[in-house]
């Protein structure tokens, strides 16, 4: 099977893929109410509101990175996924992919010169974990779209 490298950042799929990324934050987003789910849009909306451009040049920069830390465990389903979705497979190791996936964001909000992203970042970093492993069915399924 492909590598995640190869496929999702190749030039001619990764404008696709940056798209349904920022849907799938979108709708992640969206989905999110209570106490929590008010810090984060709010959070949200700081980064997506920050400057033109600004929302989809993070998301660009940071596939990359987010598809690097993804590769092991697309490695490891492609020869032992059990007959489940990419998807579950990433729920069942949930604390640890989310970890994985943090490990960037916290690299990016370490090295950025903007201080409200950074601020707002910071602002929802302790739960950020919980939410990134309620994404993961979706995330795994915007992989294996691309992945077949």
């Amino acid at each position: 099977m492909a590598a995640l490298q190869q496929v999702l950042l190749a030039p001619e799929t990764m404008p696709h893929v940056v798209a349904d990324v920022q849907a799938m934050i979108d709708g992640e987003i969206d989905g999110k109410s209570g106490l929590s789910g008010t810090g984060l849009k709010v959070a949200y909306k700081v980064v997506t509101s920050f400057a033109s451009g600004y929302y989809q040049s993070t998301v660009e920069s940071m596939l990359p990175s987010m598809v690097a830390q993804l590769e092991p465990f697309w490695a490891d389903y492609s020869t032992a996924g059990g007959g489940v979705s990419f998807g579950d497979y990433l729920t069942k190791r949930g604390n640890e992919v989310a970890e994985a996936l943090l490990s960037v964001t916290d690299q990016m909000a370490k090295g950025s010169d903007r201080a409200a992203v950074v601020k707002a970042y910071g602002a929802v970093r302790g739960g950020a974990a919980k939410n990134i492993e309620a994404a993961l069915p979706n995330l795994g399924a915007l992989v294996q779209k691309y992945m077949g």
